[in-house]
């Protein structure tokens, strides 16, 4: 049948998608390392992620978990920085570190047939780090170098403080980094780290790209075969020491000409029934380019070139925080209407037809989400790391398709009460 290219293609709403997230395989290498894998791609390439309890969260020392994945690939028993990189680019493989707050993430980019080659160079590095001192004496500087800069940064400083008023600033949610912090790292302290956290009997580990039963078996083969300790049963718990003076005014260079704008509260992690409602909700408000606060602060009234409001989910807790910078003259201003457009969603219904946008918005990124197997691996990792699974996935859909713009008020009312919001101004 001919296509008639007179006519223009049916346009569909993202609401009207039927959402499917692709099944992922779990299997058990031989030495019990659980693996989680999904073959989801057409190029040759892999992604292969070793998720450790080794974040922030788990920290005896402070600055630990940042400067352990910064220094992971300083050296092994075998190898130095350099042999280790000239060993990974020979192959075009990529090698990428990142402590979070509760967990850390190595990941291992690589052409599929390239495999057999690079995972023995990966399991190198995750056994036998050495932190040499010349690599951690490095480390210290360049990271001082950049802490002194970044402090003279209105937005910078204005990150640290409104974490650190929120969670308190010795919680490990509220922590922020300090010069004498990364000073004192020591090779002991970060070997006391690498040897208790990164251990492979604590280890997640998941695999996506076009891969199947022969990349399972060369990931067994060099993984599967690590004698492992017993899993140690980490549980840690600190307690929020929230700031009691909810404004804190700051001038941190005299002559500045900005002003950085954090107003934020406490919030839930991804377990709790609220969470998905609420990202309507946020998006609505400040999650997107088409917010409300974009349409009042920045194309109203000109205060800013952006300002969003964002959901940090962390696997303790969580937070809203409202960001922006504006000029210094216009920061009052900038705060009065962020309060403004925090009573009116709590006040006042939202229209259909913006409601309507906001949900097309959610579910159009999702999609692209779902497009490629390296973006469903992060979906699955992060449902698998909270112990959810795909029910948990198709219940948000419902709510992000069915949500109303009552219920929205009300959730607008529980957690947009701007006596519950913590300020911080920078200058």
């Amino acid at each position: 049948m001919a296509i008639d290219r007179t006519a223009a293609p049916k346009i569909y709403d993202a609401v009207d998608f039927d959402f499917h997230l692709p099944p992922i395989n779990k299997h058990q290498l031989d030495n019990g390392m659980p693996l989680y894998w999904l073959n989801a791609g057409v190029q040759d390439v892999v992604e292969i992620d070793w998720v450790f309890p080794a974040g922030i969260w788990y920290e005896e020392h402070e600055g630990a978990a940042q400067a352990t994945a910064g220094l992971l690939k300083s050296g092994t028993t075998n190898r130095t920085a350099h042999e280790i990189n000239e060993a990974l680019e020979y192959y075009g493989a990529m090698f990428r570190v990142r402590a979070g707050n509760d967990n850390t993430t190595v990941s291992l980019f690589t052409l599929t047939k390239h495999l057999p080659d690079v995972l023995p160079i990966a399991l190198e590095v995750l056994t036998e780090a050495t932190f040499p001192q010349q690599e951690i004496d490095i480390y210290k500087q360049n990271t001082i170098q950049r802490l002194l800069v970044s402090l003279r940064q209105c937005d910078f400083v204005s990150n640290q403080r409104i974490d650190a008023l929120l969670f308190g600033e010795h919680h490990p949610y509220g922590r922020y980094s300090k010069q004498a912090t990364i000073s004192g790292i020591t090779q002991e302290g970060l070997l006391a780290h690498y040897n208790k956290y990164f251990n492979l009997a604590n280890a997640k580990v998941f695999m996506a790209g076009k891969v199947g039963d022969r990349e399972v078996s060369w990931l067994n083969e060099i993984f599967g075969k690590v004698e492992l300790s017993k899993p140690e049963s980490i549980q840690k718990k600190f307690d929020l020491l929230t700031d009691t003076d909810k404004k804190h005014h700051i001038t941190n260079d005299e002559n500045g000409v900005q002003g950085a704008i954090r107003i934020g509260r406490l919030f839930h992690n991804r377990l709790h029934e609220d969470f998905a409602p609420m990202i309507v909700l946020n998006t609505l408000f400040g999650g997107y380019f088409g917010s409300r606060l974009m349409a009042n602060i920045r194309e109203d009234k000109g205060f800013t070139y952006g300002i969003y409001s964002g959901m940090s989910a962390m696997k303790h807790d969580g937070s809203i925080i409202v960001q922006t910078e504006v000029g210094r003259d216009v920061v009052d201003a900038a705060i009065k209407e962020i309060y403004f457009e925090m009573d009116k969603l709590c006040n006042d219904l939202a229209d259909e037809e913006e409601l309507k946008l906001v949900k097309n918005y959610l579910l159009g990124n999702l999609l692209g989400d779902l497009d490629g197997p390296f973006q469903i691996l992060q979906r699955w990792r992060t449902l698998i790391n909270y112990g959810l699974d795909t029910d948990h996935f198709d219940k948000n859909l419902v709510v992000y398709k069915n949500i109303t713009s009552q219920q929205l008020r009300d959730l607008a009312q529980k957690y947009l009460d701007r006596k519950d919001y913590h300020e911080v101004v920078v200058i």
